[in-house]
């Protein structure tokens, strides 16, 4: 009986503790349909009281949604109050392409680019620069930093890149990010908090010391996310997928599900000293909601 209750002390300590100056920020992906596009602004509108650092939106594989990617960004700056980063890739285009895009934004007033090297194109297994292009993220923020006074967010990889050959090669390809001008990176996403400490620890090695964000993934599909993470380097470990196990029939309690995991690893991430969190939203406001909830968000309303 004593062992049960040191059991529920532990369980009821992660989330007894007081949450206080706690980020969030939110990724977006931007809508191929008018259905889509519904989705995306009951969602942006949802989160939008939790008032977020800032939001970004993606591209697609190979920069195959670049436009829906601007005027989405553009919007969020016109009709919301959250500072919308911009997803800025390599891939299919020259300097000069992208150097017009930068500048386009920072005309339109967008103060924040996320900086990627980008997915192969459409159809390729490897990834080629362009050749006239930007080669790799580095080179891209470098330009980003030649243009204009930009925050500037970078990948990160707790479990390495997938086409890094070592951990070693991955840190120094970061390091040369953050060099280049990069502000802060955003992991990408991973399903037990001792991968991102461990990965700080390697970080801060390489004399890296810019804030790393953890990038948080609220599970929709366990099906899907298991390509997906075999993709980017993400290990998707046995435990995940007993969780999720008998419930592809059942979205309401997959949902469920999804943010108590996500939520109670966002708990150890916070009782390790994290403060900033970056959620993978997938245009699900209400899962990102739930999570944010139990990390201790409340709506921000004007005036109080």
């Amino acid at each position: 009986m004593a062992y049960i209750n040191d059991t529920a002390r532990q369980a009821a300590s992660l989330f007894a503790e007081p949450v206080k100056d706690v980020n969030v920020s939110f990724e977006f992906f931007p809508p191929k349909t008018e259905k889509m596009e519904e989705t995306l602004w009951a969602s942006v509108k949802t989160l939008e009281v939790l008032n977020p650092g800032f939001v970004s939106v993606t591209y697609g594989a190979g920069g195959s949604t670049r436009e829906r990617t601007h005027n989405t960004v553009k919007r969020i700056l016109s009709e919301t109050s959250m500072q919308p980063a911009a997803h800025l890739t390599c891939v299919g285009a020259s300097k000069t392409e992208v150097d017009d895009v930068i500048r386009d934004y920072w005309d339109a007033g967008i103060r924040h680019i996320v900086a990627l090297r980008g997915d192969p194109a459409e159809g390729a297994d490897d990834y080629e620069p362009h050749p006239d292009g930007y080669a790799n993220a580095a080179e891209l923020v470098a330009g980003v930093r030649n243009i204009g006074d930009f925050d500037i967010s970078v990948g990160a990889y707790p479990e390495i890149h997938p086409d890094s050959p070592t951990l070693a090669a991955d840190l120094d390809n970061l390091k040369r990010k953050i060099d280049a001008g990069a502000t802060r990176a955003i992991t990408q996403f991973f399903f037990e908090a001792d991968s991102y400490f461990r990965f700080m620890d390697h970080c801060e090695s390489y004399g890296i010391d810019v804030p790393i964000v953890p990038g948080i993934l609220p599970v929709t599909n366990f099906k899907s996310l298991k390509g997906f993470a075999g993709r980017c380097g993400a290990s998707v470990p046995g435990w995940l997928g007993d969780m999720f196990e008998g419930l592809d029939e059942r979205p309401q309690t997959r949902n469920l599900v999804a943010a108590s995991v996500a939520a109670e690893m966002c708990r150890r991430l916070y009782a390790g000293g994290v403060r900033d969190f970056h959620f993978y939203t997938l245009n699900r406001a209400e899962l990102t909601y739930a999570v944010c909830h139990m990390l201790g968000l409340r709506p921000h309303v004007a005036g109080k």
